[in-house]
């Protein structure tokens, strides 16, 4: 199985915006994206990008062993936001640059640690992380906490300008 997601044009560009401010002292910010879920005619998974929730400033906890680190009330708050209406939780941050960006291994790492986590209260909903780059991006899904994560092979704009972020594996 594959993932595909849409968002709104108008949320991916204050997405990239609000990830983009400067912190002072994290590398990089992160949020969180809600989303509603379907199956799209091929049997793909859909998701469909509804709020996006910036992390906190009072959040983010220093660390200078990674690019940026958040406690537990940051996944608090995430989590209550995905809570009712149930929705799919994507945790988002950027690389910047041009040109699909791809997971660093400390991206890798504290997914397969913290997305199993979301199912306890939302056990029925898929939950994933996405890294944004300038001009594309690249996600990952997990359908279960005990399974290996699916890629998001699509990632469509949708709105002025239009965009489709295809074979992101």
């Amino acid at each position: 199985m594959k993932g595909r997601i849409k968002i709104l044009a108008t949320t991916l560009c204050a997405i990239r915006a609000d990830l983009a401010r400067p912190h002072e002292f994290a590398h990089e910010r992160v949020g969180f994206l809600t989303a509603g879920v379907a199956t799209s005619a091929d049997s793909r998974l859909m998701l469909l990008g509804r709020e996006y929730s910036p992390v906190d400033e009072d959040d983010y906890i220093p660390d200078p062993t990674v690019g940026v680190k958040i406690g537990s009330g940051a996944m608090r708050k995430a989590l209550q936001s995905a809570y009712r209406p149930p929705a799919a939780l994507l945790h988002i941050h950027t690389h910047g640059g041009s040109g699909r960006p791809d997971f660093s291994g400390v991206d890798r790492r504290s997914a397969t640690e913290f997305i199993p986590s979301f199912f306890n209260p939302i056990p029925r909903m898929p939950h994933g992380i996405l890294v944004l780059s300038d001009d594309s991006a690249k996600g990952l899904i997990w359908l279960t906490a005990d399974r290996a994560p699916i890629p998001i092979t699509d990632i469509i704009s949708v709105g002025a300008p239009y965009a489709k972020y295809g074979a992101v594996i």
